[in-house]
């Protein structure tokens, strides 16, 4: 019950506080750790396929392993002073993994620049949170770039920390939270992490498999709780939630196109090179700047539905046991 009750506490101090530049943050202490560690492990290593491959794997378990043996020491350190001081700690640590408060923020500044008329800032806000070069986007580009981060990250940003915190508390809600800062980091498809990010990359997909599912179907059942379609959510879902070249990153996209009734994705640009991806959703209206907090609302709506059942399941099993 002392878990369910930190989830519970994190999320709301993450709806309300969000993440402030200010305070100093474990994902940040994560990325901070993968910088530092991949620069010596490449030198150790030979330039080849087979090194390179070893090189990011090694990393990814080093990683891993740092990240949970620090979570866990937090806790059992503050266990050892007072139970209460453990509950605050893990309490603490579920906020910190949580992230539907910067999710909506994120979002809500780039709608807040276009409603004021500043394309260029509204690029660069939505350049801050999504990966493909931003500076030539015109309007409906920003405007679709803002939607799917926010639906694309409903996963990664808010229902998968949640699962894991369900299941293992903080420290297993922070292994993911390296795990998936480990992708966004080392992922990449161009020379420098082909090979290197391989591991980081495929371990991210397995880690995301389940809850991206997961994500787009409360995605879907969510839809009528803030006025937008759950008929089309569902159609999109399954047509085209396998759009993608990750096996996990159009499920909530295809579920958040399709309860909104327009079309995401399709080209992008990277690093200065066009990327053909294909689109999702059918155009059934203009993409419009509303969509952006109807995308946020969406993605509330679900993050508390995914909430009550998990509390529900936790709950429900506890008193069985």
């Amino acid at each position: 019950m002392a878990l369910t009750l930190s989830i519970l506490v994190g999320f709301l101090l993450d709806l309300w506080l969000r993440d402030p530049l200010w305070l100093p943050h474990p994902v940040v202490g994560i990325g901070w750790l993968i910088a530092h560690l991949e620069r010596p492990i490449r030198r150790l290593l030979p330039r080849t396929v087979s090194g390179e491959r070893l090189g990011g794997a090694i990393l990814w378990l080093l990683v891993m392993a740092i990240t949970g043996l620090l979570t866990t020491g937090i806790l059992l350190c503050a266990g050892w002073v007072h139970p209460v001081l453990r509950w605050l700690a893990e309490t603490w640590l579920c906020y910190q993994i949580l992230a539907a408060g910067g999710l909506r923020e994120a979002g809500m500044r780039v709608y807040r620049d276009l409603q004021a008329g500043d394309l260029e800032a509204a690029r660069r806000s939505v350049g801050r949170v999504v990966g493909r070069d931003t500076a030539r986007l015109d309007r409906d580009g920003v405007l679709r770039a803002a939607v799917e981060t926010v639906a694309e990250n409903t996963s990664d940003g808010v229902i998968a920390p949640l699962f894991f915190l369900l299941i293992g508390g903080a420290p297993l809600g922070m292994l993911y939270k390296a795990v998936n800062t480990m992708d966004s980091m080392l992922g990449y498809k161009n020379a420098r992490y082909l090979h290197f990010g391989w591991a980081a990359a495929r371990l991210d997909d397995l880690a995301n498999w389940l809850p991206a599912r997961l994500s787009g179907l409360m995605m879907v059942l969510a839809a009528p709780c803030v006025g937008l379609s759950r008929t089309g959510a569902w159609t999109i879902f399954r047509r085209d939630r396998r759009a993608h070249s990750s096996p996990n990153a159009a499920h909530t996209e295809a579920a958040c196109a399709g309860a909104l009734g327009v079309r995401l994705a399709g080209d992008a640009v990277y690093f200065g090179k066009t990327v053909h991806k294909p689109t999702v959703g059918d155009a059934r209206r203009p993409i419009e700047a509303e969509d952006i907090p109807r995308a946020c609302r969406l993605m509330l709506a679900t993050a508390l539905l995914a909430l009550a059942l998990g509390i529900l399941l936790r709950t429900g099993i506890l008193v069985r046991v």
